[in-house]
């Protein structure tokens, strides 16, 4: 379900009213059947998916924590692999396999691999690493292994930030899932203020710049190089719209309900470094490859390295 859907909105709009008419645990199980419902709309078969690595990191955090020595890092070893595996053959499977089929041709053979002929399951990068970044800090001593299945499938699933981010932290928004939030009307205005800026980024902004991009890089050789210049300055204010207007209508949504989620941009184009820049765009995400990547590999070297050449497969 795209946020800026008319879908979207009814779905929005039911599931707020009937959220604030129910007790604490039916709110939760509420979020959990609409998350479910709001993702099976893509393609109902890759809810399989998430329930899979969502059973297997809830039993994992709670072996984790309840182990010592070596085991413990052998747990989060497997619970890793299962995450990381259910992503590199979705989305990264075609890539090598048409990496490979290069080099045959190239060699001369006439041998070719077969390539997945699925869709890629929306949002997988997202709840992938929101799910590695739960068995990391409980391996870490800096969570505590959430025992209530419901709520730790919430936490995977809310739909929100369940397609495209923020990339929350448990420590973040776990605890806020346990808490009932009586109705305020500051946080109806502050959350529907918030998902309106979005809707008008995505929608005035990303959507109508987008017309003009597609024609141009669509078409490059009919074009002479002050439109296709025009075009990348376009597609820059493009991009940023569409990625900061969805984090938008995700936080303001989640505030409506009264959950706070973590900004996501800070104005990046108005940073005065490369460096500034990468920490104020898309900040959950490059925050996660820092703290989970970079920093425990070392930094400057093969932090660097890793960091690097995951980013990249990501972006692919």
């Amino acid at each position: 379900m795209l946020f800026n859907s008319l879908q979207f909105i009814f779905f929005f709009i039911v599931v707020t009213l009937t959220y604030y008419s129910l007790p604490h645990r039916g709110r939760i199980w509420l979020l959990l059947l609409a998350s479910c419902y709001f993702y099976a709309v893509f393609q109902p078969i890759y809810i399989l998916i998430l329930f899979v690595t969502i059973v297997v990191d809830y039993f994992a955090g709670i072996w984790i924590e309840n182990a010592k020595g070596k085991k413990r890092t052998w747990l989060l070893v497997l619970s890793l692999i299962s995450n990381i595996g259910f992503l590199a053959y979705f989305k990264y499977f075609n890539f090598f396999v048409e990496n490979i089929n290069d080099v045959f041709f190239h060699l001369g053979s006439t041998t070719k691999l077969e390539l997945l002929k699925i869709l890629l399951p929306i949002g997988l990068s997202f709840h992938t690493f929101q799910a590695m970044s739960y068995t990391i800090e409980v391996y870490r001593g800096n969570e505590k292994a959430e025992k209530d299945f419901a709520i730790y499938a919430l936490y995977v699933m809310f739909y929100p930030q369940l397609v495209a981010g923020p990339i929350e932290r448990p420590q973040n928004v776990l605890w806020q899932f346990h808490k009932y939030f009586e109705f305020d009307f500051e946080n109806l205005k502050a959350g529907l203020m918030r998902m309106a800026w979005g809707m008008f980024k995505k929608v005035v902004i990303a959507d109508r710049l987008a017309m003009v991009v597609d024609y141009s890089f669509d078409n490059p050789y009919e074009h002479n190089g002050f439109t296709l210049l025009v075009a990348t300055v376009f597609f820059t204010f493009q991009i940023y719209c569409d990625f900061s207007g969805y984090s938008d209508i995700a936080i303001g949504a989640a505030r409506v309900m009264g959950f706070k989620l973590m900004e996501n941009f800070e104005a990046p184009y108005f940073s005065k470094s490369i460096n500034e820049f990468w920490r104020r765009w898309h900040i959950s995400l490059s925050g996660w490859f820092r703290d989970y990547l970079y920093i425990p590999l070392g930094g400057i070297g093969l932090g660097s390295f890793v960091s690097i050449l995951i980013f990249s497969l990501y972006l692919c």
